[in-house]
């Protein structure tokens, strides 16, 4: 049996339309699985007067979550563009090199943007190169392996689930999913 008893909640749902309910939701469904959760948001008074401090404190803080966790759990629900939100795409790195096991979810409004090739192409458009490649319009390649997320990103994740919800930023299913599959892993 793997000792899991502090899980780190990756992802941007702090920036969310209503971050403090939907973190206290997802802290909620952490503490009733029985773990410790822990999150990317910071818990040291910030002084916003000082942007590169408070961004360095900020930074450090996470960090040292980080290190303390014993697993991850990561929102890599599309964010601002096709792709996950670039401070968690970090923290999943980071947890990866520190050997911490990965357990991921995204959270898209339809089947056709379950594949990044899909999202690219709803977002920007996409088009079968000469070479028989998926491409964006401005000719650059488009990973196409049929993953939900870059394939540095799925292929970290010890299980990633894509939810098809009506509301992404603020559907829950995700952690769920990941707090069964940490269980199973945990046995």
């Amino acid at each position: 049996m793997r000792r899991l008893a502090t899980i780190y909640l990756a992802g941007p749902d702090q920036w969310a339309p209503e971050a403090p309910d939907l973190m206290d939701r997802k802290r909620r469904m952490v503490e009733a699985a029985g773990l410790k959760p822990l999150d990317g948001r910071a818990q040291i008074a910030i002084d916003t007067d000082n942007g590169e401090v408070a961004a360095r404190e900020i930074y450090a803080d996470a960090l040292s979550r980080l290190r303390r966790s014993d697993a991850v759990i990561a929102n890599l629900t599309p964010w601002r563009g096709v792709g996950c939100d670039p401070a968690t795409a970090f923290e999943v790195g980071f947890a990866a090199a520190l050997g911490k096991p990965v357990f991921a979810y995204m959270n898209v409004l339809s089947e056709e943007e379950a594949e990044m090739q899909g999202r690219v192409d709803m977002l920007f458009g996409a088009q079968i190169g000469e070479d028989g490649l998926w491409r964006d319009l401005e000719g650059a390649q488009i990973e196409d392996f049929g993953l939900p997320e870059s394939l540095m990103l799925w292929a970290e994740a010890r299980s990633f689930f894509v939810v098809v919800a009506p509301d992404p930023l603020a559907d829950c299913e995700g952690v769920q999913l990941c707090l069964n599959a940490l269980r199973a892993y945990a046995a």
